[in-house]
């Protein structure tokens, strides 16, 4: 049984799955939220599940985590049917909720006990529990702080810690970094990648591309349909065409210019510079500066760049059959 903190679980081709899915899938009325998933996650990996809001994320998540009841199709945990027996899936997991119920009139530390509390942990284990929980986390100088007064990075570290109170097999987070500042985003993945590294199986969803480059692999999701699942290098390394780097202002307009010319497959805009995939690489540029000069646009400069996941993506869904999807505001409950 691979426990954080506990030594690094097998990775190997022939362990069981951790996760298993087959065809799942969830209706609301006539909105199919989830559209026939597959794929397993190993033990001890860290999967990520990417897509913007509405993709399918939350619900599959709560699907997994026996909150959720699928209308078709076959999800297993640990071994265990989500369908079938949703309450024993929930003592083998931590699942934290885009909105974790911390209660804000409570200390952390009597946050950590009432989850402790909940989940039956043993009082003559909680001291050297929670002197672990801390130590990973940094609260141990608020301990007695109460948690409505934690900063965001902080509660999210707190809601975290309450998920692993009772050493769970697997971790499954929604969307855990929304609203975060910068620091405490960086701080939460490096707490991540430990767990992973002492055996924990994570699967967390997430819409920021960034963030979904530092998992082992990931299913990309789009309505609610699987485009691709794979390693993130190797994604990038499959996509196909060159990708320039072009820095204009304002780059919005300059990728609608970018997207009406002859060969350009994409274009879209990331803050000052814009990302247009393109056969050819630099061959192609003279002419693209040419039609942007037409427009009244004056680009500074195009440099080659690798592909990111938000251009596999976006190659994805420009693909027939899959609709433009951007990545920006609140995660939508879906």
């Amino acid at each position: 049984m691979n426990r954080f903190p506990g030594p690094a679980g097998d990775r190997g081709s022939d362990a069981e799955p951790a996760i298993h899915v087959r065809g799942l899938t969830r209706r609301f009325g006539a909105v199919t939220a989830v559209d026939g998933l597959s794929f397993d996650v190993a033990p001890g990996e860290l999967f990520g599940i990417v897509g913007p809001d509405g993709a399918g994320k939350t619900t599959t998540v709560r699907m997994l985590a026996g909150v959720l009841r699928p209308t078709s199709g076959e999800a297993r945990v640990t071994g265990i049917s989500v369908a079938r027996d949703p309450e024993k899936v929930k003592h083998r997991i931590a699942y934290m909720a885009q909105r974790f119920g911390l209660y804000e009139d409570l200390t952390v530390r009597e946050n950590l006990d009432f989850y402790a509390d909940l989940y039956g942990v043993p009082r003559e284990t909680r001291p050297e529990r929670l002197e672990r929980l801390f130590a990973f986390s940094g609260l141990a100088p608020f301990a007695n702080r109460l948690a409505g007064r934690l900063s965001g990075g902080m509660k999210q570290k707190l809601s975290l810690s309450c998920a692993l109170v009772h050493e769970p097999e697997i971790l499954l987070l929604d969307e855990p970094t929304f609203g975060v500042d910068p620091i405490s985003r960086r701080d939460l993945w490096l707490i991540l990648h430990e767990m992973v590294a002492r055996g924990t199986t994570i699967l967390v969803t997430t819409a920021y591309m960034d963030e979904a480059e530092r998992c082992d692999r990931v299913a990309l999701l789009h309505e609610g349909r699987l485009l691709a699942l794979a390693p993130p290098r190797e994604l990038q390394e499959e996509m196909e065409g060159g990708i320039l780097e072009v820095r204009v202002e304002p780059s919005r307009r300059a990728a609608e210019v970018l997207r009406g010319e002859p060969g350009v497959r994409r274009a879209a805009p990331y803050g000052d510079v814009v990302h247009v995939s393109v056969p050819g690489g630099m061959d192609a540029w003279p002419a693209l500066r040419d039609a942007l000069e037409r427009e009244g646009l004056r680009p500074e400069e195009a440099t080659p760049a690798e592909p990111s996941l938000e251009d596999v993506f976006l190659a994805r869904t420009s693909e027939p059959g899959a609709g433009e999807t951007a990545f920006s505001g609140e995660p939508a409950d879906v």
